[in-house]
């Protein structure tokens, strides 16, 4: 049995995980387990229902490759959030681009004219969900349906308004707007870099640096996540630390224009810091006197001091 699915949000190469399961896009966690221990009760090898059913070899491909990694995905509170973030992106670029999207579905066609969104989609999501897993040959072609219903949900919550006259083309096809190449979608490291760079605007350092971490744990090559940890420990006056992360930058891409800009710039205070250091210890040990000038402060020695 071939587990390709191609209807939904699958034609954009997206794996469609709230439809293998068959739940809403805004089940939330206890939901995604409730439905979960149904399908695996009916898929497990040693289940009764397929014990002894000449299926018993695509109920555990079902199980292995699509319900379990679909359960993996939606239990994690942060692999969720992620997840639905890129799938509200994806609703808002169809939504606000000239897109055709082609329904194949009555319930999808319905769905893209009914003026009671949530009842529908909910109402015919449960009702195919129901036999979802009856039938294992079937399976990917609920899957593809529920899979067209999510589309049609999140595109209409986007603010995509669909007529009749707009939708129906066909007797068995439904158009919504021409469909370019499905659109790039922002990967996790991206995410960890985008929230990051929001909260350093709001001087959350710590938040920050927590975001930063993650994404160096998946990308640690990364001169980006690098970069604006610099900046982190650079706003935080840890100038060694924004140093080490700057230097690591400029390894990775020597390009980097965050790194570019800003490390000449702590190198140089931490030159006049050392310098400065020098001639104090020197008069600590009266050879000489301390050096009553003042370097402006750590944004003084990066910007320039008042001028005299």
């Amino acid at each position: 049995m071939s587990l390709k699915i191609d209807g939904g949000l699958f034609k954009y190469d997206f794996i469609d995980h709230h439809a293998v399961l068959g739940v809403p896009v805004d089940a939330n966690a206890g939901e995604v387990r409730k439905r979960y221990l149904k399908i695996a009760r009916r898929l497990h090898p040693d289940s009764a229902a397929v014990i002894n059913d000449p299926n018993k070899d695509i109920a555990t491909e079902l199980l292995s490759k699509l319900v379990n990694p679909a359960y993996e995905k939606l239990s994690v509170e942060r692999n969720r959030a992620e997840y639905i973030l890129i799938l509200s992106q994806i609703g808002k670029r169809l939504a606000q681009e000239s897109v055709e999207v082609v329904l194949t579905t009555d319930v999808g066609k319905q769905l893209a004219i009914a003026p009671n969104l949530d009842l529908l989609y909910k109402q015919e999501l449960a009702k195919i969900s129901e036999t979802q897993f009856v039938d294992l040959q079937q399976v990917s072609q609920f899957i593809a349906q529920i899979s067209e219903l999510n589309l049609v949900y999140l595109m209409r919550r986007a603010g995509r308004l669909v007529t009749a006259s707009q939708s129906i083309q066909t007797p068995t096809t439904t158009t919504i707007t021409p469909l370019p190449a499905r659109p790039k979608e922002e990967s996790v490291v991206d995410q960890y870099q985008r929230r990051a760079q929001t909260l350093i605007d709001n001087e959350q350092f710590a938040q920050a640096k927590v975001e930063l971490q993650e994404a160096l744990k998946l990308e640690p090559k990364n001169s980006r996540c690098h970069s604006l940890m610099a900046i982190v420990y650079l706003r935080q006056s840890q100038l060694k630390m924004a140093k080490i992360h700057f230097d690591n930058a400029l390894k990775l891409n020597p390009n980097d224009e965050l790194a570019l800009e800003w490390k000449p710039k702590v190198d140089k205070v931490l030159g006049n810091q050392s310098v400065t250091n020098q001639v104090k210890k020197s008069a600590d040990n009266g050879d000489t006197q301390p050096d009553k000038s003042g370097s402006g402060g750590l944004f003084g020695g990066l910007f320039g001091g008042k001028k005299k």
